[in-house]
């Protein structure tokens, strides 16, 4: 496993084979159409940080995931891939299972912080789902390491919802104030993986979830222009969802997507209330996490 510090430039974007879902319209209009529907797997899923070594403690020594590269980028490239003039950032990459990270610290310049009364149906929500094999357990490790709440506790989808009754999950958040979640699935739901016998508690990521104001208006984009295909979709209410995501009143449509491998992504449309707060008009180049794919270079 590399774990050394290394020092590169990023390449030109056309001839990627991994960026940033927020730049891939971008590049199917600048690569043509051959690239159309060619994802074929969510790589990583990138978080940018304030404190990188803070970060690292964090993930490492709370949620078990294991460090397997320390890089810095730069140069004129790196600037138009991130859209940030003068950019220069520090990438650790951190695996857990058979999912990784990305975690970033721009070293220049520096980027503003999340908004600290940031709610759950704010429009620039997102977060990765990491799981358990322990609800309880994992529970009570976060609560020994002090992390801060995002739900009121863990909740128990209810039995009414066939599509996910029964099973745990938990909001919270990192040191930079980053949306987390913990899921426990019960022995009829998840993917297979997730139920073999194992010692460990954190088992890896199952999904990406982004709240999207239209899901037809984004499904336009990620399944018919990517290439992903919708796994499942139902709606998700009641007073357990109201306190798993610290919301009241939620109600909210859920949409699955998957490309052959990787985590999924999940939309969440908050049907009710409707009133998250939109992108400001430059945090969509800012955004605290981005997800990069594989895409086929045929």
């Amino acid at each position: 496993m590399n774990q050394t510090r290394q020092q590169s430039v990023i390449p030109g974007v056309c001839f990627r084979s991994r960026m940033y879902i927020l730049l891939a319209v971008l590049l199917l209009i600048g690569c043509g159409p051959a690239f159309a529907q060619l994802v074929t797997s969510v790589d990583s899923i990138g978080i940018v940080v304030s404190d990188l070594d803070r970060a690292v403690d964090f993930y490492s020594n709370v949620l078990s995931f294991e460090k397997v590269s320390d890089t810095e980028v730069a140069g004129d490239d790196f600037e138009h891939l991130e859209g940030v003039f003068g950019a220069r950032a520090r990438v650790v990459r951190m695996k857990l299972g058979d999912e990784h990270i990305e975690l970033i610290q721009y070293l220049a310049p520096k980027g503003r912080p999340i908004p600290v009364d940031s709610r759950s149906n704010d429009h620039w929500f997102q977060h990765i789902a990491i799981i358990v094999s322990d609800m309880d357990k994992a529970y009570e490790r976060l609560r020994e390491h002090h992390v801060q709440f995002a739900s009121t506790g863990p909740q128990r989808i209810p039995d009414w919802n066939k599509g996910a009754a029964g099973i745990l999950a938990f909001y919270f958040r990192d040191p930079d104030g980053h949306n987390l979640e913990i899921l426990w699935f019960p022995p009829d739901k998840g993917n297979p993986k997730w139920h073999k016998p194992t010692d460990r508690l954190f088992l890896g990521i199952d999904h990406t979830a982004i709240v999207v104001r239209d899901t037809e208006t984004s499904l336009k984009f990620y399944r018919d222009a990517l290439g992903f295909k919708v796994a499942g979709e139902g709606e998700n209410y009641g007073t357990e969802q109201e306190h798993l995501n610290n919301v009241f009143g939620a109600r909210l449509h859920i949409t699955s997507l998957r490309a052959a491998a990787g985590p999924s992504i999940e939309f969440l449309e908050y049907l009710t209330p409707r009133d998250g707060r939109p992108f400001p008009p430059r945090l969509a180049r800012e955004r605290s996490l981005a997800v990069a794919d594989q895409f086929d270079d045929a």
